[in-house]
């Protein structure tokens, strides 16, 4: 009979152990306040400011400016949380990664659902019916943006790949810019096509004394016949 209540009294006390050690833990990191995902808004700080002063007020069209940056800020940073959260939660499933990174993206996720909302107020604000749009046009300045970068690049990575590869480029030849010269239709002289119209009413009239004589001509030889 000791024999078997051994093992058992060994099952019970590992896995009591063990279940009052994860209550504890899950306890602890419920109580423990996860770190910030983003540490600041610097954008929203700016607008927020400018926003606030009074003596002088700040123009409007800084405003919208700062207002138009800060939804560049938003958008790069709901991006940056599509892009990791999937990675995240894979990392936290095979057990690389602790809950509290994984919590602290949920937090900034829907602190960046307030944040939208409070934007597209305040664009509205602004001009009613422009919260809708601001966020496809801030994601179309990034994508301009981008281009910029890469063609500012140009120059650098191709002399880059010069001292790499040990050969110039081909220079591509320059295309003269085409000017279009748009003359007046009042400064056009009217002589040249006056004249062209009074010789082709001319040929014209010839043309039929002509045809008319020959007619008259081809008449006056049947009556002879």
């Amino acid at each position: 009979m000791a024999s078997v209540l051994v093992p058992v009294a060994y099952i019970i006390i590992v896995f009591g152990s063990l279940f009052i050690f994860s209550y504890f833990y899950r306890k602890q990191a419920a109580s423990r306040i996860p770190e910030p995902y983003f540490t600041s808004h610097p954008e929203r700080n700016t607008y927020v400011t400018l926003l606030q002063k009074t003596d002088p007020p700040t123009p409007e069209v800084i405003l919208k400016s700062a207002l138009v940056r800060r939804a560049i800020a938003d958008v790069l940073r709901v991006m940056r949380i599509r892009e990791d959260k999937p990675a995240l939660q894979n990392l936290v499933q095979k057990g690389s990664v602790g809950d509290d990174l994984l919590n602290s993206l949920l937090a900034a996720e829907k602190e960046m659902e307030a944040e939208i909302i409070e934007v597209m107020n305040e664009a509205n604000s602004f001009v009613e019916g422009w919260g809708p749009i601001i966020f496809p046009t801030a994601n179309e300045m990034i994508a301009n943006e981008k281009m910029r970068a890469i063609f500012e690049q140009t120059g650098d990575r191709r002399t880059e790949l010069e001292r790499r590869y040990g050969r110039k480029a081909q220079n591509t030849p320059n295309i003269a810019p085409i000017t279009v010269t748009m003359t007046p239709s009042n400064s056009v002289p009217r002589a040249a096509p006056q004249a062209n119209e009074q010789t082709t009413v001319e040929n014209a009239a010839t043309s039929d004394a002509e045809s008319q004589s020959k007619s008259k001509q081809g008449k006056k030889g049947k009556k002879r016949k």
